[in-house]
């Protein structure tokens, strides 16, 4: 054990000050210190942490164990497959790459909603699950096999992040004799659900967490920590998702993008560790880097109740005085945020971000106000399909719906985030139950699905007789896996798709998940809200989305009488008895005991043998092209002049309109290559599941079906045309980006990307920046970027800029007509001042202030090498020469 007790012994600091998130990165540091990944003076640098001083000095933090879900985990396995022939090719052995902490990769993210609303439906979906991803699955277990401490939990057991908390997390670890805190990053932003019991973890970039199983630290500049002071308790009747709903807009008021936060007060410790959980998990979407909790006796609580051990977990943080849940008083903050959990109202949050909360009784005005925004047209100029208020949805005698504005097309239970929390999933159930004894149904028109994080909540719904009820509505177990969330919610039937394409229809979607962005659920709904799972069960009863729940009917009995929410709303002490009761240790032991055989034909895939991997012909799995024409020597850097806009776009571009997700268009660049190959649109599959073969994914990078691209003229009627396209330049052409990058690259035209504020805000998509690479950009240059994005870019050697104050590419007038230089780069330094040229078609000139965000000496190393993981390979084999 490294007492932290003995720095401030040494004077080195008022340790027992400390934010306990800080002792608890400081702990992993002094227990790395080697004066090669770590050096003293960053232990001293955080021994004398102040509230407010100056955020310069970058600080490495080598975690535990990198936690991976399978659509980033497919191309980082493939990199290090990548590695290693690179490795032999140069002569040394294959197994100089191997990863050098435990890794758990868990398959969650390739099963899709195709079937639902029965029993069959989670059979069906995993039988489709494993016939679409057989390459997939088959050079998974080669990687398991292959690669040492490399574990893989198979398809059919939860998601990363549910399996992490309930299962995997250790609270504390021993390795070679030390006992240590339990840390944990991830390439998925929502790793910081695992805050929420007391452990450091938090989402990384692919590359980023690649370069962390190989050995190298992970460096964040030394952070702000913001406490935040829960008091008070939630009022009856008031959900886990109200309140995080409620923290996730306040936050985002206090700007704490960035920073650490920390949950401190006596409101903090009466959560329960689902609850907790809830509130970390949503971290992204307020905008801090992790949202901690410290541990405490409900900490161990937890452990125990799961079937872990809790006596060394406890003997640890009691002996480094980490044990308990501080009040303000006791911390040095940067700053205390107080937040009264009595005040939280039942709530929904959307149409597009999760930090747009709506009281639950403003729904209809919120739904207003968005139609308005979308439509701003007057009475009697409205587009088709406008209508001023839905109404209850109508199936016609042939079949066809005829939908409105505000009905829903998809009420999902779904997502980590929420379906951890057994409260809020026996809320579900028992509000199913009451729903179904006065005979009430789900509208034909509202596909359902329930698809939890693990498979505890089934068996606690099971026992406890709510199952039945939520089936009876539709909500049936479609997949142990991420779906909705992320975009795998299936297709809609074909009539429905068609009414609301051909009439413009504002169509919602309802989900307890974590992300609603615009075409993130599906890409024929515009409007989608995040809510509790007992309110997706309500709205989906309601079949429409413009409904005051507190006021109207959720519904009508078979005899015509009006059923309100408050009749079916079960009380706090119901789902307490419910889970008193039922949930037990053995409960989640047995879900997580279960063999291969009983979750799906796992076992049966058979996996190539061998250290190296042979790249059979495969449409999915293809050698990655980072490591062609490798040079032991980083490449020279040339002049950024004469550069052209690929693309320029506004405030907020997310990493999902980036990267490439959800399905495939047949139309689209990724779908033309597809059929060139002879694969049909049935097969296409979806971008998540070919994330292994960058030919497909460097096609469907800034290919969303919504994103704007400025650059691209607009349409006669002044719209904007939706999609992957651009202008090349100079023959003005409109076409695809894929195309006009790769003619660039070709005519040895750089090609710069510019944004406005919070750009490649999202999830921590890592082929966000590896697409944005293998298009050849050169440059994004935005008003500010969003953490993670920002660092991807630069482990990718992608180069990141800001405008400096009072500019931008809106103030520039920026059309895509121009041309750039880039100057002031001759030496790289971080942060410092660059210049940017531009030359106008009209002849004129202007130029503009700029800022190189590679904020660290580190960063700069990244990129001059072309990235991290040429950085690493070149490091290794420099140690191998000596």
């Amino acid at each position: 054990m490294h007492l932290l007790a003995a720095l401030q012994d040494q004077g080195l600091g008022h340790i027992e000050r400390l934010p306990v998130s800080l002792r608890m990165l400081l702990e992993t540091m002094l227990r790395h210190c080697d004066g090669i990944r770590v050096l003293p003076e960053h232990v001293r640098a955080l021994c004398g942490w102040t509230p407010t001083g100056a955020r310069t000095q970058e600080l490495p933090f080598v975690p535990a164990r990198i936690l991976l879900q399978d659509l980033n985990g497919v191309p980082l396995i493939a990199d290090l497959a990548a590695m290693r022939d690179t490795a032999q090719a140069n002569g040394w052995p294959a197994s100089l790459i191997e990863p050098q902490v435990p890794v758990d990769l868990v398959v969650d993210h390739s099963v899709q909603v195709d079937h639902q609303g029965n029993k069959q439906a989670l059979a069906l979906n995993m039988s489709t699950e494993f016939e679409r991803n057989a390459e997939r699955f088959m050079f998974l277990k080669w990687g398991e096999r292959a690669f040492r401490g490399v574990n893989v939990v198979a398809p059919g057991i939860g998601i990363c992040h549910q399996v992490n908390l309930e299962r995997l997390a250790t609270g504390v670890s021993c390795t070679n004799g030390i006992y240590h805190p339990d840390s944990v990053v991830c390439p998925d932003s929502h790793t910081t659900m695992i805050n929420g019991l007391g452990i450091l973890g938090w989402g990384v970039g692919g590359i980023e967490a690649e370069a962390g199983m190989l050995g190298q630290p992970i460096f964040l500049l030394t952070p702000n920590v913001v406490g935040v002071e829960l008091c008070g308790e939630l009022r009856p009747g008031v959900t886990s998702t109200d309140a995080v709903l409620a923290i996730t807009e306040r936050l985002r008021k206090e700007k704490v993008v960035g920073d650490f936060v920390e949950f401190i007060g006596k409101g903090a410790a009466g959560l329960s560790v689902p609850t907790r959980a809830t509130i970390a998990n949503m971290a992204p979407e307020y905008g801090a880097f992790i949202g901690f909790f410290p541990p405490d006796e409900k900490t161990l609580s937890y452990y125990a109740d799961t079937g872990r051990a809790t006596e060394h977990v406890q003997a640890y943080l009691m002996q480094q005085g980490l044990l308990g849940i501080p009040s303000a008083e006791q911390i040095d903050y940067t700053r205390v945020v107080r937040i009264d959990l009595s005040a939280v109202v039942p709530s929904v949050a959307g149409p597009r971000r999760p930090q747009d909360r709506i009281e639950l009784s403003r729904l209809p005005e919120g739904f207003a106000a968005f139609l308005q925004e979308l439509n701003p047209l007057p009475a009697g100029n409205r587009p088709k399909g406008w209508v001023e208020s839905a109404s209850s949805s109508r199936i016609l005698p042939d079949g066809a719906p005829e939908l409105h504005h505000g009905d829903l097309l998809l009420a999902a239970i779904t997502s980590c985030t929420n379906t951890s929390n057994l409260t809020v999933m026996v809320a579900a159930g028992l509000l199913a139950r009451n729903a179904t004894s006065l005979g009430l149904n789900v509208p034909k028109h509202v596909k359902t699905s329930m698809a939890p994080g693990s498979r505890v909540v089934t068996a606690l719904l099971e026992k406890a007789k709510l199952l039945a009820s939520l089936e009876k509505l539709g909500f049936a177990v479609v997949a142990y896996g991420c779906t909705t969330c992320i975009g795998n919610s299936g297709p809609l039937p074909a009539s429905i798709e068609t009414f609301v394409a051909d009439n413009d229809i504002v169509a919602c979607s309802v989900l307890s998940g974590n992300r609603n962005f615009e075409g993130r659920i599906h890409a024929s709904i515009r409007a989608n809200y995040l809510a509790s799972p007992p309110l997706v069960v309500a709205f989906a009863l309601a079949g429409r989305m413009d409904i005051d729940l507190t006021t109207q009917p959720v519904a009508h009995s078979p005899t015509g009488k009006p059923v309100y929410l408050r009749e079916l709303w079960p009380s706090d002490e119901e789902i307490d008895r419910v889970i008193r009761s039922m949930v037990s240790p053995e409960m989640f032991l047995d879900a997580y005991t279960l063999t291969a055989e009983k979750v799906g034909p796992w076992a049966d895939i058979k996996a190539p043998e061998g250290d190296i991997y042979q790249w059979p012909e495969s449409h999915y799995i293809v050698r990655p092209p980072f490591f062609d024409d490798f040079d032991t020597e980083p490449p020279k850097r040339a002049p950024l002049a004469g550069a052209r806009a690929l693309g320029i776009f506004g405030h907020s571009l997310t990493t999902d309109h980036i990267s490439p997700a959800g399905s495939i268009p047949s139309a689209s660049a990724a779908g033309t290559y597809l059929q060139s190959l002879g694969i049909t649109q049935h097969d296409f599959n979806g971008y998540g599941a070919r994330r292994g073969n960058h030919e497909v994914m460097i096609r469907g990078t800034f290919a969303h079906a919504r994103i704007k691209n400025l650059v691209v003229p607009r349409r006669a009627d002044g719209s904007f045309q939706e999609g992957g396209y651009t202008v090349l330049q100079p023959t003005r052409s409109v076409t695809s980006i894929f195309d006009a990058a790769m003619a660039y690259h070709e005519s040895g035209t750089p090609a710069f990307v510019f944004g406005g504020q919070e750009y490649g805000t999202g999830s921590a998509r890592d082929w966000a920046a590896k697409g944005t690479k293998l298009l050849h950009v050169a440059a994004v240059i935005v008003s500010s970027f969003e953490r993670i994005h920002r660092l991807n870019l630069v482990l990718m050697g992608v180069m990141p800029l800001e405008f400096a104050e009072g500019h931008s590419a809106e103030s520039l007038g920026l059309t895509g007509n121009e041309t750039f230089d880039l100057l002031g780069l001759e030496s790289l330094s971080p942060r410092q001042a660059a210049l940017l040229n531009i030359r106008y078609e009209d002849g004129r000139t202007a130029s503009a202030p700029l800022v190189l965000r590679l904020d660290t000496p580190i960063e700069v190393s990244y990129y001059l090498h072309g990235g991290i993981t040429p950085y690493v390979l070149r490091q290794m084999f420099s140690r191998q020469q000596r």
